[in-house]
């Protein structure tokens, strides 16, 4: 089976686990809504990525892990597209699920999606005490405060936020999480993992805040110019478009570069690069070089470097 086919599975075994007679059925259905039809999982599939390049000895822990991690990044897209946040009506290219379900069921359905996350792990986790705690402690670390993904949405409430503090925090803790996670489920040691994940982090929110600037709503499957619209940090707006584009790339390397030694380094390099083209792809980054003003010389666009397997 291939990683997208193991994460859908265990995606839908822990939402199907949560249906009862007694479960309220709009909740439920919220809640799935918000979880399925998915977007890259690109998350989950490097939290399994990671466990397969370090032994991936326990796949049923592997699979709680990454389905916990996407599980908690639905919850936050479902929270940032309410009206307290960005208002969006559409969230991969559907309506979003405070649109559809109206706002109480969709904070509720957010709410109930993180509380899922953490029965994924305990319910699995409890066959692999000796690697639950730390598995655990990953997870709330990039859930909670001081920074997860909580205080990544809250530095948007504060009137000044660091770009850096704030982009580690919405978007790269998930991204630590799903490397270090992907370790300890195969028994690894998770710190030569990290910075894969803090690299990705990064150059992922950089990606997002170009593609703000430079896609339509028909081509994000979301509302476009979000950004500026919530005066939020950017880096295409501290940079311009053209030093954005280079910090990504720039971030991107470090990612390629981070893979350790393992057994199965090339095809995590291969993913890095397939994600890099994904995000940003050619004639995006044709258009920047047409359009932006650079604001940032030390960061320039080249290619990536990188064995593709």
């Amino acid at each position: 089976m291939d990683m997208l086919a193991r994460i859908q599975q265990a995606l839908d075994q822990e939402l199907t686990c949560a249906l009862s007679p007694s479960a309220p059925p709009r909740l439920m259905a919220a809640m799935r809504h918000a979880v399925f039809p998915g977007g890259a999982r690109i998350r989950p599939q490097l939290c399994m990525a990671v466990a397969q390049a370090c032994g991936d000895d326990a796949p049923e822990l592997t699979d709680a892990a990454a389905a916990a991690i996407e599980l908690l990044h639905c919850a936050s897209l479902v929270h940032d597209d309410m009206p307290c946040f960005d208002d969006a009506d559409l969230r991969r290219g559907l309506p979003s699920v405070h649109k559809l379900h109206g706002e109480p069921l969709a904070l509720l359905s957010g709410d109930g999606l993180i509380v899922m996350a953490f029965q994924a792990m305990a319910r699995v986790g409890a066959r692999h005490p000796e690697r639950l705690s730390g598995l655990l402690g990953t997870l709330c670390s990039a859930a909670g405060a001081p920074d997860g993904i909580v205080a990544g949405q809250a530095w948007e409430c504060e009137p000044r936020a660091s770009l850096s503090r704030y982009q580690r925090a919405k978007t790269g803790a998930l991204f630590v999480a799903a490397t270090c996670a992907g370790a300890q489920a195969a028994g690894a040691d998770p710190s030569a993992w990290r910075n894969l994940g803090d690299c990705l982090g990064e150059a992922y929110q950089v990606a997002d805040d170009i593609r703000d600037v430079m896609l339509g709503s028909d081509e994000l499957g979301k509302p476009s110019g979000q950004d500026v619209q919530h005066h939020r940090p950017s880096a295409a707006d501290d940079l311009g478009l053209a030093g954005a584009l280079g910090y990504f790339q720039h971030r991107m390397q470090e990612a390629v570069d981070a893979v350790p030694d393992c057994a199965h380094r090339d095809a995590m390099r291969a993913l890095v690069l397939q994600e890099s083209a994904r995000l940003i792809p050619p004639d995006t980054r044709q258009r920047i070089a047409t359009r932006a003003r650079p604001q940032a010389p030390g960061f320039h666009a080249t290619p990536l470097r990188g064995t593709v397997a």
